[in-house]
């Protein structure tokens, strides 16, 4: 026994000596309890790329987001939840097992390839419904745009990998499992160049199957869709040989190819195709002949962007074909028109259809803003509005209280709503203030009545709040520039310090009174390549110019926060510019990054906060196939760079902010979530505090308020509330066992209240915590001993008892700053007017944890609003009264309690004793009777109407404590004469106790028999 005694102490000698050895490093642990919360919005809702039902049961729904993760309903899409946070947010297919419908497979990577979609990392398999998945490879394919299972086997599976966007692989094709996803064949490939784009399985003759190949690119500058590698593919033997159809298809140059097969008359199957003249293409014998049905407008709207069949599963006639509208054909596509004729009121750009087999007149619908419900063939719809995934790229924030925030969305406009309401943020907290894909959105630093919002291609107007007008301020080329090029999402950018701002083309330029005119500070700062600038022939087969593609453009802009002759500007052709004389002349150095391929997209630029020389810089090659992270800072303006990338960083980066506070403080947005340094870059932890992995596109600080707010491509905006437990880790706090962290103070808001009953199927945005909150800082978890926290106030009286967070890392325990609700009398009715306990007065409070043996103390401030429409006096005067109140109510409370203990046992007594005595009992229990009808109500049933001290009195407490200014003098009146009045009543029930009823006791201790106890006051406190 000594023997293992001296080796566990040797092993604890060991631990101890490598802890010393080995600092803490920060990790996703590091950031413990501080976590985001989202606000939404779901008003706009964001691009839904694939959903499927199950068909014995529609009501239970998959919503697959481009770029906010797979959402589950129950209910037809009045709630959802989401079940793959986990995982990559970018879903691109979505199948489920129709015989195990708990099985559902999702492939990852959004197949509708327009230049912002973000990038998959295989395919996955839930077998419970959502609650776990497993990864089950593929992970290289990039995008998976259909998942087929085979109607006989559930562990035949066949997959559509369309591949990489941005450059060649050779890891797409269509590939097939016969083991549920343990390994894979590729049983269709036709070279690097070339993905499969569909595929479709005979759902009666399931060895039969049909392939499209579809060979397309981007580039950081153009879009081509077709190519020699693109064709259409049957197999008759579940894939083992494939034969290429070109009899009767379109000749020359195909391009995406979409395919569907009628589950009525498998016979019957369509391919949408892409051609010079693209067409709707229809075989009724199993695909061994074809025929063109149509070469309309509906069949050639952008089909490499709309490139989806749904066949109604009834009726052979009804085909449905999303596009920039949904259109319908009812005579076998023949001819198609709008599915809607009374009504029509969705989102443009349809992707995804699910109609369902139990009842045909169901359909959802997947667009670039949501998902809908059909219950009349596509001729109504009504808005699923609860799926808070919305694609925010920038974001900005006011000063109002609470503040707001502003941004624009991916072809959902520009939108501000607040970051608090009184009932949660709703949908109708949310305000639109522009249009098209929105960007940037700023309100105006002299006039809050005044915004600027942009969208594509440049394009920026000022808006006025109160008129609803808008102006555009666009600038135009003059006589010493070529034609401007804009890019995509164009930086509009505001000084720090003044009510200037900034516009990017080729050349920088500069307004001073709110855009009415344009100053060009710069020449063309891009590489003015004519081979990256031929956007009018983007597009391949079919033409496609929404200024997506423009290039060689300022993408970046900023000026720096301490010398506002100081001004960073980034292109998306690689360039790094800085002038350090307000424009008059210019440096690139980008030549000075030695780590950096040549022409990679710079993202962002972040003047330093704190030294005027320093700034940090993020690039972004994805475009080229490069998603390597690519951090950079220098501290003479450019002239030598560090490296700050990280091996910890999983994506690569759109933005990074300097924290306004701490200068080593890092804040970086990848593709794949929220990361922090806090040692200025050196190195990288993962934040995921209720921040999951999509594209954190902007960062902004709410500086009064120390909050962080997040512009997430999918989750809508998340606030960090609180940034004042993060700013303070440091190396010498990583090494402490236990230290307090400061946190903001709590302040009394006194806001409105407000009810409403909108239903289930609206999303609310997450308020912050109501409460005061307490960090700290553990080393490691705590596991051993006792561990709590207690609160004191400046007298030393214990407020507040309250179970401590015991994990590694930043601890937060939030402490309401109310008392517990009143002991009040009991009684058949529900007393809702005393349901809720006072706040704790205003002021400085100790805070003391005790870990084990160990104790440490700080302090916190509760504080009033400083925005209160109520004199301190008057105030005071309220809590004065909401304390006599709330210390009436248990002081009755308690008085009744006795009452009833009396009562009880003299009418328990009183049936075992006899004569004189037993009806001095009977008075007695009676007496106490009388007394407990006069305290409480004692009807049965929810509106008696009976009002006796208990609902008198509660009714003034949840007056006063509803209201936080003074009372009014007739609550103040009536209070006191309850006051007297309870007081008589106690005085009298302690005059009784010991006259009359301690002569009962004594007569029953004479006859013996137990005398009648009644609760002391202390025990009845104790009592919950």
């Amino acid at each position: 026994m000594k023997k293992i005694f001296l080796i566990l102490q040797l092993s604890f000698f060991l631990i101890e000596a490598n802890i010393a050895q080995n600092p803490v490093r920060v990790d996703e642990n590091t950031f413990g309890d501080v976590v985001a919360r989202q606000i939404g919005p779901a008003t706009m809702s964001g691009r839904i790329s694939a959903l499927d039902a199950v068909d014995k049961n529609p009501a239970l729904l998959y919503v697959g987001s481009a770029s906010g993760g797979l959402w589950k309903s129950k209910n037809y899409g009045t709630t959802f939840k989401p079940v793959f946070d986990k995982y990559n947010q970018s879903i691109g297919a979505v199948m489920i097992d129709q015989h195990h419908p708990d099985t559902v497979w999702v492939g990852t990577g959004e197949v509708w390839v327009r230049n912002s979609t973000s990038v998959g990392n295989g395919i996955y398999r839930t077998r419970d419904g959502g609650e776990n998945w497993q990864k089950l490879g593929l992970e290289k394919t990039e995008r998976i745009g259909r998942i087929i299972i085979d109607p006989r086997n559930s562990d035949i599976v066949y997959v559509a990998a369309l591949g990489n966007l941005w450059n060649i692989g050779s890891d797409r094709g269509l590939y097939k499992t016969i083991d549920g996803g343990k390994t894979w064949e590729k049983i269709l490939y036709v070279d690097e160049n070339t993905g499969c784009s569909d595929v479709a399985i005979d759902g009666k003759d399931p060895d039969i199957l049909y392939a499209g190949m579809w060979e397309f690119r981007r580039t950081p500058c153009s879009f081509s869709s077709g190519g020699k590698g693109s064709g259409l593919y049957r197999s008759a033997d579940a894939g083992k040989t494939w034969t290429k159809i070109t009899s009767n298809l379109p000749e020359g140059i195909l391009g995406r190819i979409s395919l569907a097969v009628s589950t009525v008359k498998s016979e019957m199957v369509y391919a949408l195709m892409e051609a010079k003249k693209s067409g709707l293409y229809r075989s009724v014998n199993k695909g061994l002949t074809w025929q063109m049905i149509t070469q309309s407008e509906a069949i050639s709207d952008r089909p490499f962007y709309f490139s989806s069949l749904a066949l109604d599963p009834v009726d052979t006639n009804i085909i449905y074909k999303p596009g920039f509208s949904l259109f319908k054909s009812v005579d076998g596509g023949r001819t198609f028109s709008s599915a809607a004729v009374e009504g029509g009121n969705y989102h443009s750009d349809c992707h995804t259809l699910y109609i369902s087999k139990k009842d045909n007149n169901l359909i959802y619908m997947g667009t670039d803003g949501g998902v809908y419900v059909s219950m009349d063939k596509g001729n109504t719809w009504r808005f699923l509005r609860n799926l808070p995934v919305s694609q925010f790229y920038h974001i900005s924030t006011d000063n109002a209280t609470p503040f707001n925030v502003y941004g624009g969305l991916q072809d959902n406009g520009s939108w501000y709503g607040p970051t608090e309401s009184a009932s949660g943020i709703t949908n109708g907290d949310w305000k639109s203030v522009g249009f098209g894909d929105g960007f940037y959105v700023y309100t105006d630093k002299l006039d809050s009545s005044i915004l600027y919002w942009q969208f594509q291609g440049g394009h920026v107007a000022r808006y006025y709040k109160k008129t609803g007008e808008y102006k555009s301020l666009i600038p135009f080329k003059d006589n010493d520039t070529k034609d401007l090029r804009f890019n995509w999402n164009t930086p509009l950018v505001f000084s720090p310090s003044r009510n200037t701002f900034y516009l990017g083309a080729q050349y920088l330029y500069k307004s001073n009174n709110r855009g009415d005119t344009w100053i060009r500070i710069s020449p063309d700062l891009t590489t003015d390549n004519p081979n990256e600038e031929k956007q009018e022939q983007s597009g391949g087969l079919t033409i496609d110019n929404s200024s997506a593609e423009n290039h060689c453009t300022i993408y970046t802009i900023n000026e720096s926060p301490l010398d506002s002759l100081i001004i960073w500007a980034g292109t998306d052709d690689g360039n790094l510019q800085v002038t350090a004389d307000g424009g008059k002349t210019w440096t690139n150095v980008v030549k000075n990054i030695q780590a950096l391929p040549a022409e990679t997209w710079c993202s962002y630029i972040e003047p330093g906060r704190f030294d005027k020389n320093t700034v940090y810089v993020t690039f972004d090659g994805h475009r080229t196939g490069d998603k390597q992270p690519y951090i950079f800072s220098s501290t003479d303006l450019g002239r030598t760079w560090t490296s700050l990338s990280d091996t910890s960083v999983k994506a690569y980066c759109h933005v990074i902010k300097q924290d306004i506070v701490n200068p080593s403080l890092l804040y970086l947005g990848t593709e794949g979530g929220l990361y922090i340094s806090i040692d200025n870059g050196k190195s990288w932890a993962h934040f995921t505090g209720k921040v999951p992995n999509v594209p954190i596109m902007d960062i902004a600080f709410q500086q009064r308020e120390r909050s962080l707010v997040l512009a997430s491509h999918g989750r809508g905006i998340m606030v960090i509330d609180d940034l004042t437990p993060i700013r303070q880790i440091r190396e010498d706090l990583l090494e402490s066992d236990v230290r307090f962290l400061n946190t903001k103070d709590y302040i009394f808001r006194e806001g409105d209240q407000s009810q409403m009953w909108n239903g289930d199927d609206e999303f609310v945005g997450q308020g912050s915590v109501e409460a005061a909150n307490i960090g700290y800082y553990l080393r490691k978890r705590h596991i051993f001993g006792n561990m709590e926290i207690k609160i004191f106030d400046k007298e030393g009286t214990l407020v507040q008892q309250l179970p401590a967070s015991n994990r590694k890392g930043i601890n937060i325990v939030h402490w309401a700053v109310r008392m517990k609700p009143p002991k009040v009398p009991v009684s058949p009715q529900l007393e809702g007017s005393a349901m809720t306990g006072p706040n704790v007065a205003p002021g400085e409070y100790t805070v003391k944890l005790i870990k084990g043996k160990d104790e440490y103390e700080t302090k916190i401030k509760l504080l009033p609003d400083p925005n209160s429409l109520y004199s301190l006096n008057d105030r005071e005067v309220r809590q004065t009264a909401v304390m006599q109140a709330y210390h009436l109510l248990e002081t009755l409370a308690y008085i009744d309690r006795q009452a009833k203990d009396i009562m009880n046992g003299a009418r328990e007594r009183s049936k075992t004793t006899s004569g004189s005595l037993s009806k001095k009992l009977v008075g007695i229990a009676s007496k106490m009777d009388t007394l407990h009808c006069k305290i409480v109500s004692t009807k049965e049933g929810k509106m008696t109407g009976e009002e006796r001290l208990r609902e008198k009195i509660a009714f003034i407490y949840g007056s006063i404590l509803s209201y936080l200014g003074r009372p009014t003098n007739s609550q103040i009146e009536a209070l006191a004469g309850f006051i007297k009045q309870v007081t008589g009543i106690n005085d009298n029930l302690g005059k009784f106790e010991s006259g009359d009823f301690a002569k009962i006791n004594h007569e029953l201790l004479k006859v013996n028999l137990k005398e009648i106890k009644i609760i002391s006051e202390e025990e009845f406190k104790k009592e919950p």
